[in-house]
């Protein structure tokens, strides 16, 4: 990859994250439209992708968000306020320049279509507001900044693509301001490397812009530049203009300029002590090294890092496991004290690293819940119906690799709440609610996995409606008796839909076959209830991570098991009596509550006798216990998991396996899904 496609590919992910900013701003602009940080947001991340859009090729989109960040910054300045028509159109403008970006080529007669159709609208909002004579919201006049920049960019900038005409135009459509090239270090003619950059630039900017906007221009190259930035406090008075002016006449007079010099204008029009930010601190020489910027400084320093990169480094990290686990094992066969030592204190070490790189893939799932907001948005507009997202537990930190494969599924799940569950405004009055319905979307830890739900207030599921669709469609017969529970597990059958008419949205019966075969091959589980006129809930049980996992090591027979630590309680014996005292039923009492187990040899058809005193793990989720009968707990060990193959795939009960030290496999059991079995048998029973 050339340092041209790097750079390239470093501003497609800076913009992509501006533009996911946008989106969540103008989401919550809908609620708060008088909110001005919401407005500046918005105006700076447009602000920004137009500057580095021009530097980086793409001049489509440098027009396009010019007139966008025009309008905002009217916006901004109280000139009018917000509309849904803007809103509208810049939800449109953001979808559109993501898809520019990725365009094969840009100036297509689609995009260019739409590109003008997009610049038309911001244009005529932009006419009509004035016409009108704005809404005069907060109209205040501007209160102006004067910004000194020094701007020296590296030896090897121009080989690196940095267009330094590009950043100083930007900053000149920014308001007044005045730019001094600084040439005494370019060497003699003879010595010169024409692809070098030997100038410094100093620019003297008066603007109604912020500082984060100034700095929003160099955001893509201030690795490659020293940069300095001023603040220079102008006395507010009616001779301000003056001011300006003797100062701009002294800073294009002057080469280098000095703060000094600057300092003594003020003190000839004004008594009051001016001082600049860079005063505040012990004076330095303008030669000096600048001072880093905050988004330089060493405390908020980060680096972008490939996915595929932090993939391989979990899969070398996950085969030092395996391997110091086998390290573990030849050192315990071993008479060797020191050797023991060393092989405890290495293990240490690769546990720390094995925590250390897994948190590394850990993201906060409200990553992926923000996305969702605009979904409903979008639909509820689509369908004629007034729906809102509430999020909780967006902190809740799951691996990034489980987070990315959850999208599709949870886009299904959340377009099937609003098409299906959720009830035209008209309905709901009708039914004495309120008109706007809820789908609301949380997430929570319990144990090694996490609980995501999706539960809606709508018109909740028709189990008749069900059963006669199941029926006719020769899912069940029409003398089979079902708990409702179990109707509404039907839903997860392919092709099964009881909508009454095919939209672009739903209805094709094809959604939550997909969904639970996807949440499924990520070792979770999707659980549903309902009630009807009341509201349906999805319970989605994930898995935090798919690479390596604590467990519990145990043996049935010949055969290892691993159970994952998180979800073991305790473990205790299982003699004979104790299995002869629960009257046929596989129970235990233990601190006189009743538990059901299950018998790993008979569930797994493992030969052999059976000893006399077994062990038997329990395990808790919830408020649920269940344990597993074993013939010996071996110890705790570090899971690697390994996806099974498709002809395993569909074992219930198993979710993975493992490599133990001596080579040979382990499986890893499906703890929540035996847990379901258990528990289902036992009320079966007691219902009997």
């Amino acid at each position: 990859m050339t340092r041209d496609e790097e750079n390239r590919k470093i501003f497609l992910e800076e913009a992509e994250e501006r533009l996911e900013e946008v989106e969540h701003a103008l989401l919550q602009l809908e609620t708060t439209p008088d909110s001005s940080e919401l407005i500046g947001t918005i105006f700076r991340d447009f602000h920004t992708i137009k500057g580095s859009g021009g530097m980086y090729g793409f001049h489509e989109i440098a027009a396009l968000t010019h007139e966008i960040e025009t309008v905002f910054d009217k916006v901004r300045d109280g000139e009018f306020g917000v509309t849904s028509e803007l809103i509208n159109w810049s939800f449109l403008a953001k979808d559109h320049i993501r898809k520019l970006l990725y365009a094969d080529v840009e100036n297509a007669p689609d995009n260019v279509a739409t590109t003008q159709q997009i610049v038309t609208a911001f244009q005529q909002i932009m006419q009509s507001q004035l016409e009108a004579g704005g809404s005069q919201l907060n109209a205040q006049p501007q209160k102006l900044h004067t910004y000194l920049i020094r701007f020296r960019p590296s030896l090897t900038a121009f080989e690196k693509g940095i267009d330094v005409t590009v950043l100083l135009s930007e900053l000149e459509t920014m308001g007044r301001c005045e730019v001094i090239a600084q040439s005494h270090e370019i060497p003699p003619l003879d010595s010169i490397n024409p692809q070098h950059c030997y100038s410094t630039w100093e620019v003297l900017l008066t603007t109604s812009l912020d500082l984060d906007a100034v700095k929003g221009v160099f955001i893509f190259v201030e690795e490659e530049c020293d940069l300095d930035f001023t603040t220079l406090k102008v006395p507010e008075s009616e001779d301000q203009e003056t001011l300006l002016d003797t100062l701009y006449d002294q800073f294009i007079s002057q080469e280098p300029l000095h703060e000094d010099s600057l300092l003594e204008i003020w003190e000839t029009h004004s008594e009051d002590t001016v001082v600049s930010e860079a005063k505040e601190t012990e004076e330095q020489p303008s030669s000096s090294k600048p001072k880093a910027s905050p988004s330089t400084s060493p405390e908020l320093a980060s680096i972008r890092v490939h996915s595929h990169k932090l993939d391989t480094l979990v899969n070398l990290v996950g085969e030092l496991v395996t391997l110091q686990a086998r390290l573990s094992q030849v050192a315990s066969f071993r008479n060797d004290s020191e050797l023991v030592s060393i092989v405890e204190e290495v293990g240490q070490y690769v546990a720390d690293l094995r925590d250390h790189t897994l948190s590394i893939r850990m993201l906060p799932i409200g990553t992926t819940f923000s996305k969702f907001k605009r979904l409903v948005r979008d639909l509820s507009q689509e369908l004629g119906k007034e729906v809102v997202l509430t999020t909780e537990g967006a902190e809740t930190e799951l691996d990034k690799t489980v987070i990315e494969k959850l999208n599709g599924p949870l886009v299904h799940i959340i377009r099937n709440s609003v098409d299906h569950g959720i009830e035209s405004p008209e309905q709901r009055i009708s039914k004495n609610k309120s008109r706007q319905g809820t789908v609301h979307l949380s997430a929570k830890h319990s144990g090694a996995f996490v609980l995501i739900q999706v539960q809606d207030d709508g018109s909740g599921l028709n189990a008749e409606a069900i059963r006669k669709k199941a029926i006719e469609r020769g899912l069940i017969k029409p003398e089979d008796v079902l708990s409702e529970q179990d109707l509404f597990s039907l839903i997860f059958a392919p092709g099964f839909s009881t909508a009454q008419a095919v939209t672009n949205i739903s209805g094709r019966g094809v959604g939550m076959d997909v969904v639970k075969k996807s949440i499924e091959n990520l070792g979770g589980s999707i659980e549903v209830s309902s009630q009807h006129h009341q509201g349906t809930l999805l319970t989605l049980k994930m898995p935090l991570t798919l690479a390596i996992v604590d467990g519990l090591l145990v043996r049935v027979g010949d055969t290892s098991c691993v159970i994952p630590l998180s979800t073991v309680a305790e473990c205790i014996e299982l003699r004979e009596e104790s299995m002869n005292s629960g009257c046929g039923r596989s129970i235990v009492y233990i601190r006189e509550k009743v538990v059901p187990y299950i018998h790993l040899r008979k569930l797994f058809n493992i030969e052999g006798e059976s000893p006399a005193i077994r062990q038997i793990v329990v395990t808790e989720m919830e408020e649920d216990r269940v344990g597993f009968v074993v013939d010996e707990v071996i110890g705790e060990h570090q899971t690697v998991i390994k996806q099974l193959s498709r002809i395993y795939r569909d074992v219930e009960g198993i979710s993975g396996a493992t490599i133990l030290g001596d080579g040979s496999i382990a499986l890893i059991l499906d703890v929540f899904k035996l847990m379901q079995t258990a528990l289902y048998e036992e009320k079966r029973r007691l219902s009997a």
